[in-house]
C-alpha cells in the first residue's frame, strides 16, 4: 500500500473519533454515567493517535501528489496549515482526556468539571477538524471548492463524456 493511499484511509479517523466521542461524552453527562465518560476520553484519547498516524502519513502523500497535473501546492498548503491546527487540538484534547479519564478512576474532584472542558476541546477541535477535511477534499475534488458552479460540473461531465466516447472508437 502506498504512504498516500495509506493517507486516505486513516485521515477519516481523527474526524470520526472526536464526533463519537462527544456523543458519548454527552451522553455521560446527561445521564452522569462515569463509565459513558471514561468511554468518550478513551475515544477522544484514539482520536489524538490517529492525527498522529494522518500527520505521519501527510507528508509523504504530499510529496507525491503534488506532481500530479491539476494538483495545486496552494491548496496543499492550506489544506496543510489547517491539519496542523486540526491535530494541535486533537492532541490537547486527547491529553485533557487522558488526565479526565485518570482523575475520574482516582476520583479527584477536578474530575467533577473535566467533563466539561473535554467536551469544550472537543467542539473546538470538530471545527477545525471541519477545516482540515474540507481543504484536503478540494485538493481533488473540484466540486467541493468555494466557486465551482454548476455550468463547471457539466462542463466536466460533458468532457469525460467525450473522451469515453472517443475511447471506445
Amino acid at each position: 500500500m502506498k504512504n498516500s493511499h495509506l493517507h486516505l484511509v486513516v485521515n477519516h479517523l481523527p474526524i470520526i473519533f472526536p464526533i463519537v466521542g462527544i456523543i458519548i461524552l454527552f451522553l455521560g453527562i446527561f445521564t452522569k454515567s462515569e463509565v459513558k465518560k471514561r468511554n468518550g476520553y478513551t475515544i477522544f484519547i484514539l482520536g489524538a493517535l490517529a492525527s498522529i498516524a494522518a500527520m505521519a502519513t501527510g507528508e509523504n502523500t504530499e510529496d507525491a501528489i503534488e506532481k500530479l497535473q491539476g494538483v495545486s501546492k496552494d491548496l496543499i498548503h492550506i489544506h496543510e496549515e489547517a491539519a496542523e491546527l486540526f491535530a494541535g487540538f486533537s492532541y490537547v484534547t486527547g491529553g485533557f482526556s487522558l488526565l479526565a479519564l485518570f482523575s475520574s478512576w482516582k476520583n479527584y474532584s477536578i474530575s467533577r468539571f473535566a467533563p466539561y472542558i473535554v467536551g469544550l476541546l472537543a467542539i473546538i477541535t470538530l471545527f477545525f477538524a471541519q477545516k482540515a477535511g474540507t481543504t484536503g477534499g478540494e485538493i481533488r475534488h473540484t466540486e467541493i471548492r468555494s466557486g465551482f458552479s454548476a455550468n463547471q460540473q457539466e462542463s466536466i461531465g460533458t468532457d469525460d463524456k467525450k473522451t469515453s466516447d472517443r475511447d471506445h472508437d
